[in-house]
């Protein structure tokens, strides 16, 4: 039985919270929130501890999902690790790389799981597509969202384009040679449109675009390959396959299984934990996002496009 813990009772903690507590060999200790009603009402609901430091529920257990605002991340995930207690973070991992640096060392030195949120790695049409992709020429992501006014403390670079940026990363993997980024802040005092352009050794080019000010929602994935197009629409979990094949090009429509991507992830959290294995997403990796991210926003502010 793994005990574990969630540190943070926003909109993403509630529910880390309630799928821990629906899994077989997890006892979900409890939730810390410094909002003692909020804390109150989820212990309640999902029958577990509420705490209002994270220092409280150290004792009791073995791992923690930490899902407090970015600053913190690096301050209680490192209180965590040093207590030899595994982690998985929320994205993006850190503020800085050099947090960041040292959270991978420290985590490495004593063989604990470090994992980074990045959900959309468990989502279904991600994973299917991930297995059709055979050395991508050109990839093209689109991540659109309407003014909410949620996570507008940081740059949309690290709010929203940075799931597609870990996610060109993992389908790539090769080195950045080129990267260029435009963008503006229009709503809020931080980049809320970006546009960047990524060129890898290994020739392929990918290009991102994420706002967080658009009319409408919209999330997409295109992956151009030798003799194959393929696009993923995230909303309806639909892949589109263009194939050419005699000379020929055929259409196929693919439909994963529906899956719950956080359950997904925390699962495979527990089975790090359990099995002694590196996660889909550890710290390496967010750290990796995050670099391209950071890199990005400082094209951006160099430009000087905010508004």
């Amino acid at each position: 039985m793994i005990n574990v813990g969630v540190v943070g009772a926003g909109s993403i903690g509630i529910h880390h919270a309630r799928i821990f507590s629906e899994l077989d060999d997890v006892n979900l200790v409890g939730i810390v929130d410094t909002d003692s009603a909020r804390r109150d009402e989820i212990a309640s609901k999902y029958k577990c501890q509420p705490f209002s430091s994270h220092k409280d529920i150290m004792n009791s257990v073995d791992a923690v999902s930490i899902a407090v605002p970015t600053t913190l991340h690096y301050e209680v995930g490192m209180d965590f690790i040093s207590h030899n207690k595994n982690i998985l973070v929320e994205k993006p991992v850190t503020t800085t790389l050099a947090q960041a640096d040292k959270l991978i060392s420290e985590a490495d030195r004593r063989n604990l799981v470090f994992q980074v949120g990045h959900l959309e790695r468990f989502n279904a049409g991600v994973s299917m597509v991930s297995s059709m992709v055979d050395k991508p020429k050109f990839i093209e992501s689109q991540r659109l969202s309407p003014f909410l006014g949620r996570g507008i403390d940081v740059d949309v670079t690290l709010d929203l384009m940075i799931h597609d940026i870990d996610i060109i990363l993992s389908l790539v993997k090769s080195d950045i040679v080129d990267l260029r980024a435009t963008g503006a802040c229009v709503l809020t005092e931080n980049i809320d449109i970006a546009h960047a352009w990524i060129e890898f050794e290994n020739g392929c080019i990918a290009e991102a675009v994420s706002s967080r000010i658009a009319r409408g929602k919209k999330r997409r994935l295109k992956v151009f390959q030798h003799n194959a197009y393929l696009d993923l629409d995230y909303q309806n979990q639909e892949i589109t396959c263009y194939a050419r094949t005699d000379g020929a090009v055929g259409k196929e429509i693919r439909k994963p299984e529906e899956k719950e991507p956080l359950k997904e992830q925390l699962i495979s959290f527990i089975h790090c934990i359990k099995n002694g294995t590196q996660p889909v997403v550890s710290g390496h990796e967010g750290k990796e996002a995050l670099k391209v991210a950071l890199k990005i926003s400082g094209l951006v502010s160099d430009r000087g496009l905010a508004l």
